[in-house]
């Protein structure tokens, strides 16, 4: 792997994850340290998620995280409805049945899996990627998966807002188990209709967390607040 990508996976992975928190100045001779590489992959590494909307350039402070705004969830969700619905009902079209039953299954036996004694859920987490993965590939549609890739890396740090609720999720796994039962039975409107229904959940519990209307400026920055 290239220092500049390398550079660039570790950043974007500390970014979803909330160890460099919106805000944060990415410094070149601090972050080429950290991340053992020089200064020209790093910048290309700060390129590249400035380009993601990851990162952002202010004047007098160079490259820091960028903020995550509730004034502008509503935009990615409405993003996200667009192009996970539409996956949903080509993967209902495209997909291999047996598949989406088996996941379908599992989904639904997920939320023994989402106790309030584990915060990070790694199993159901990895389950629902299974899911993503599963119906990028039954789509068939290179340019529909690219997007799709591309908003999920902000849905990922959207997600660490909802602060790993157990009940939330198990939710969500119902939810996900029927998007999974519709697309193996072919039945593309109830496989959107199950996306819309779940997006419309989930959008809803993060509001509600934040306890903050769609006017807010941004969430709070704070790891300790967000995870708390």
């Amino acid at each position: 792997m290239k220092a500049s990508d390398r550079a660039y996976a570790s950043l974007r992975e500390d970014i979803v994850e909330w160890r460099l928190a919106p805000g944060t100045v990415l410094g070149e001779v601090e972050q080429a340290e950290r991340l053992g590489v020089s200064r020209t992959p790093l910048r290309e590494a700060l390129a590249r998620l400035t380009a993601d909307g990851l990162a952002t350039s202010l004047r007098g402070r160079g490259v820091v995280v960028s903020d995550v705004s509730l004034g502008r969830l509503g935009e990615l969700f409405e993003l996200r409805e667009a192009l996970e619905c539409k996956a949903a009902a080509l993967a209902a079209e495209r997909g291999d049945s047996p598949r989406f039953a088996d996941l379908r299954d599992r989904l639904a036996a997920a939320p023994a899996l989402l106790s309030d004694h584990d915060p990070q859920r790694q199993e159901y987490y990895a389950l629902a990627s299974e899911l993503d993965a599963a119906i990028d590939e039954a789509i068939a549609n290179g340019y529909l998966a690219q997007s799709l890739g591309a908003l999920r890396v902000h849905l990922a740090r959207v997600r660490r807002l909802a602060k790993d609720d157990a009940a939330r999720l198990r939710q969500a796994a119902v939810e996900h188990a029927t998007i999974a039962g519709a697309i193996a039975d072919r039945n593309a409107p109830l496989a959107s209709a199950a996306t819309v229904v779940h997006l419309s959940n989930s959008l809803n519990h993060i509001r509600s967390t934040q306890g903050a209307n769609p006017d807010t400026k941004s969430f709070q920055s704070d790891r300790e607040a967000i995870h708390g």
